[in-house]
């Protein structure tokens, strides 16, 4: 080629580059223009997260696993969220401690919580200086298997769901001058609310009879083979630990209390869910495809595996791998395998997942029965002002969940003694129930 010819070339491939130049500069402020007359539009839904993940709580129990699986999987990267930080918390209360300072305290945002604490929080009942701090239950985390232990001191007695044979035997232990104390993990928490109920079906006021102690999940046995306390209730592995060390039996698992109960949730400050919905969405979506995992049978054994590392639970995989697959040892020579018991993390198109506000309607009404909350608060709003099943629904769309549930009710509830609770009228269910501190 010519120089002549070679100068031409270059000459116009500079008018190119500038022409094309020229344009995507026009492009760029037409986009800008539009983007800034639609600010929600197109633009914005196309937009990743806000950030690339918060740091939330957890505490040693099975429930726990989704979260777990979404960090050691990769679900949380998958949908735009890689560093979410899942730590490990002491105790329930420690985990309220650090949710008040939030991550930019050197807390955390969010976490697996027990599905009252949302209430708790929110209203600032159990929060220093009762400060509310508002919170968002995200999703259901799991359903069912929790359980009521007893020593092995009461393991003659017919003690089962019915624990009316442990009245006298209290009674008698008092008038010894020895106390008799039954240990639950929170107050107003899931497990407070079962032992309570159970109790007081048999005949057992827990207020009155008893003392009840808080101690954390992971105590819980070493507490009772020291003689702490007669009967405590707590999630998995530690009741299933208890019976494989021949401290105490199980007198029932949580699901015979109640079947298909919610349990733990994926909660959050709602500052942050506000200030950062995109990225609250792809943790939502993370947990959910990890509760699908969870929920697949032949991931069990993995999944047992997995969260009993050091790292995270740091217990035996024989204490967690029955009870995830419905194989109940209850102690005392009682054991039955594939039972309907087994923990649920998903259930049917997402229905152990999905967060109903009845579900939520039916602890606010508990623990206004023993007096956590008064009487004539409005249920309604507190429940609405905390449940977000909107995300969920908007999550499990953009996941591609065939027909999800909906709606606010999952109907009446119905418990192993008869009692039944009707969302509608909740005022119904407190008047049929004999023990309780509310007025009504």
């Amino acid at each position: 080629m010519s120089i002549s010819s070679k100068s031409k070339s270059q000459d116009i491939n500079r008018r190119s580059l500038l022409q094309r130049g020229s344009a995507a500069a026009a492009t760029a402020t037409l986009f800008g223009s539009i983007k800034a007359a639609f600010p929600g539009g197109a633009f914005a839904q196309g937009a990743g997260p806000e950030v690339a993940g918060t740091k939330l709580g957890y505490i040693a129990l099975t429930d726990a696993a989704p979260l777990v699986i979404a960090k050691e999987k990769g679900f949380f990267s998958k949908h735009g969220v890689p560093d979410m930080d899942i730590a490990k918390q002491a105790s329930w209360g420690a985990m309220r401690d650090n949710m008040a300072l939030g991550l930019k305290s050197n807390g955390i945002d969010g976490g697996h919580l027990l599905r009252p604490k949302t209430h708790l929080y929110s209203t600032g009942k159990v929060m220093q200086n009762n400060q509310p701090l508002p919170m968002y239950t995200l999703l259901n985390l799991n359903e069912d298997c929790q359980g009521i232990s007893v020593s092995n001191e009461f393991k003659d007695l017919k003690v089962g769901t019915d624990c009316s044979a442990l009245k006298a035997a209290f009674e008698a232990k008092k008038a010894a001058g020895k106390d008799v104390k039954v240990a639950m993990t929170f107050p107003g928490g899931t497990h407070d609310l079962w032992v309570r109920y159970w109790l007081a079906a048999g005949g057992i006021d827990p207020d009155k009879d008893v003392s009840t102690i808080v101690v954390p999940p992971p105590q819980m046995v070493a507490n009772m083979k020291v003689g702490t306390m007669d009967a405590f209730c707590v999630g998995e592995p530690w009741n299933e630990q208890l019976v494989n060390q021949d401290i105490g039996f199980t007198a029932a698992t949580t699901g015979e209390i109640w079947f298909k109960h919610p349990e733990k949730v994926l909660g959050m400050r709602a500052d942050w869910v506000d200030a950062n919905p995109k990225a609250a969405l792809a943790i939502m979506m993370a947990v959910m495809e990890a509760q699908q995992w969870c929920e697949k049978m032949e991931n069990k054994a993995e999944m047992a595996e997995i969260v009993g590392r050091r790292q995270w639970f740091n217990v035996p995989v024989p204490d967690i791998i029955g009870r995830i697959k419905g194989d109940i040892n209850y102690g005392r020579g009682r054991s039955e395998k594939g039972t309907n018991l087994l923990m649920k993390f998903w259930g049917e198109n997402g229905s152990a997942s999905y967060p109903w506000k009845s579900l939520d309607t039916w602890f606010v009404t508990e623990n206004i029965r023993w007096g956590k909350f008064a009487p004539d608060m409005d249920v309604k709003a507190l429940v609405n002002k905390t449940n977000r099943s909107d995300l969920w629904l908007e999550a499990a769309k953009t996941l591609g969940v065939v027909n999800p549930p909906s709606g606010d009710s999952r109907g009446v509830e119905k418990f192993f003694d008869g009692k039944v609770f009707d969302p509608a009228d909740p005022s119904a269910y407190l008047k049929s129930l004999s023990i309780k501190r509310a007025g009504v």
